[in-house]
């Protein structure tokens, strides 16, 4: 459930915070208030998209925090998957923004925004204003239809995504492996040379880095002779290092005796005597040893120019030239015994196709099943909502080739009127009717699903009188198992409230600010009222709009 929401230096908003409670929750406010500002601002908490002009104050820094209560199993559990645990049993997800940057934390650890929108998707729906409009589009039926049947789908989706990735890729194969005989001897004969040619070359993993090595070493050896003489001129030779430093360590060992520090000056001047010996025999002995042999040179040289034209054709390294090596070798086996190849092919294309038509077959079964059931309860639902003869029903088609979501091309159909026949939810010219089936959908959804908060934006657009008190009594319903954060115009909508909210847009200090508060007693008469009777309110008015709340309490009890 959404227990509150922070909201700091946001469009119209200077700093608000609302306290949601269970049940129906209602937000009104005249139009342009900042009523949509809220939806942003829970939006940008939920990880959305960030607006150029979101700051109020683009110099100060702007803040949304939502904190959610967590009270089932089921919701840690699936929390915990997303690797969040909440806290006290609460969940905060809070977003800051400036205006160079953005950060999004999860219980105050910083996260990227997709988390925030995956752990959002877990909490709540939003139901934005012309969400229905997503009706008329079949595709978005199917995702309505498997989300309703998901426990019945379970993990052959999956199944079939994966089968059908398989399937795709080895008929490609197959399609591209229709060579002619001359075709397939080209290429026999290209891969058993490029074969023999790798082979021929005798390749060790690691060889190049050594060549390489001993290249750079014989290739620049004149430069090294001439360091090591210069370095062995300055520390052996006569009158150099080593005899300076001699010398000096005899004329302190003369006078040690005189006082104890100068003998471990001494020591000291010692050990960098005796080093330097050694370094001296050491590199001598390298300078004696070495020789350039133009021979090995030669040798060295032509072994790094095959294997870098070898790197060139085949791979950045030896071990990917090897890799190479392998899939061309098993080519030629395939070319070698085409006609066996291509039957195998055959028969792996024609037993994965198998596999993705019964797994597609079994899908489009479930589907078939829930689509029943689904628009059983959605045709009840809208009975509910004022469509006094109402026929809802799902269309299946066969699409005319497989995908990794199956083959079914289904739709809803729907007749409003009597004696009329069903027809696509497209061919609706109402949105008022578009919007009471999108809140059918809803609640019918909502009634397995796992989501404790939905959030309706105007879901009464296009409706009045009766139709507007059956809506108002589906949310209702709805928010007794269910939190449901409504933003309304209607006050039928507004009467039926378990905490009501209003919106209100002033100039303080010459700036238009939004404010945000609870209403209670007759502060919530006096907002039906002004819904009821707009810029005048009358004794008269009022007097019906406490009349209209107590009808809708004494009829919430009765519901």
């Amino acid at each position: 459930m959404l227990v509150s929401l922070h909201v700091k230096n946001l469009a119209l908003i200077d700093e608000e915070e609302i306290l949601f409670g269970d049940g129906l929750n209602i937000l009104s406010g005249e139009t342009g208030a900042g009523k949509s500002i809220i939806l942003g601002a829970l939006d940008l908490a939920l990880g959305g998209k960030i607006q150029k002009d979101a700051l109020r104050d683009e110099n100060a820094e702007g803040l949304v925090e939502a904190v959610f209560s967590v009270s089932t199993d089921k919701e840690r559990e699936a929390l915990r998957a997303l690797e969040i645990e909440p806290y006290d049993d609460e969940v905060i997800l809070t977003r800051k923004i400036s205006a160079t940057r953005a950060a999004a934390r999860i219980n105050g650890e910083t996260v990227p925004a997709g988390k925030m929108r995956d752990v959002g998707a877990l909490l709540l729906d939003i139901h934005g204003q012309h969400d229905h409009q997503s009706l008329l589009h079949k595709k978005k039926h199917l995702e309505f239809l498997d989300a309703f049947a998901k426990d019945a789908l379970g993990s052959r989706k999956e199944e079939l995504a994966e089968a059908y990735r398989a399937y795709v890729s080895k008929k490609e194969e197959y399609d591209n492996a229709n060579l002619d005989e001359q075709a397939r001897a080209r290429e026999l004969s290209f891969l058993q040379y490029e074969v023999e040619e790798i082979e021929n070359a005798k390749l060790r993993p690691g060889e190049d880095d050594e060549v390489e090595e001993e290249y750079r070493k014989m290739a620049n050896s004149h430069k090294i002779m001439d360091a090591l003489n210069e370095a062995y001129g300055e520390t052996g030779a006569a009158d150099a290092a080593g005899d300076r430093i001699g010398r000096a360590l005899r004329m302190i060992h003369m006078v040690s005796e005189y006082d104890e520090a100068i003998g471990s000056l001494a020591d000291q001047l010692a050990d960098v005597d005796n080093l330097l010996n050694d370094f001296n025999r050491e590199l001598s002995d390298y300078m004696s040893s070495a020789e350039f042999n133009g021979e090995r040179f030669a040798e060295v040289e032509s072994r790094l120019n095959l294997i870098n034209d070898l790197k060139a054709k085949y791979g950045a390294s030896i071990e990917l030239i090897l890799e190479e090596l392998e899939k061309k070798q098993a080519r030629i086996e395939k070319l070698a015994d085409y006609d066996l190849y291509l039957e195998n092919l055959a028969k792996e294309v024609a037993s994965l196709e198998a596999e993705v038509a019964r797994l597609c077959d079994e899908i489009s079964g479930i589907r078939k099943s829930a689509a029943e059931d689904l628009c059983a309860q959605v045709r009840q639902s809208l009975l509910d909502l004022n469509f006094l003869d109402v026929k809802f029903s799902m269309d299946f088609a066969e699409l005319a080739h497989y995908t990794a979501n199956g083959k079914d091309d289904c739709e809803f159909l729907i007749s409003t009127n009597p004696g009329e026949p069903v027809r696509p939810l497209k061919d609706i010219a109402s949105g008022g009717e578009l919007s009471r089936v999108m809140l059918a959908l809803k609640t019918v959804m909502a009634e397995g699903d796992e989501i404790d908060t939905l959030i309706f934006d105007e879901i009464d657009a296009g409706i009045s009188g009766r139709t507007a008190q059956a809506v108002s009594e589906k949310l209702s319903v709805l928010g007794r198992r269910h939190q449901v954060i409504c933003i309304t115009h209607l006050p039928q909508i507004a009467a039926m409230a378990d905490h009501h909210f209003l919106i209100e847009k002033n100039v303080e200090s010459g700036a238009t600010i939004s404010r945000i508060h609870s209403l209670y007693g007759d502060e919530i008469v006096d907002e039906l009222a002004r819904m009821l009777g707009g810029a005048v309110i009358s004794d008269a008015v009022r007097e019906n709009a406490r009349e209209m709340k107590n009808l809708a309490s004494a009829k919430k009890d009765s519901l």
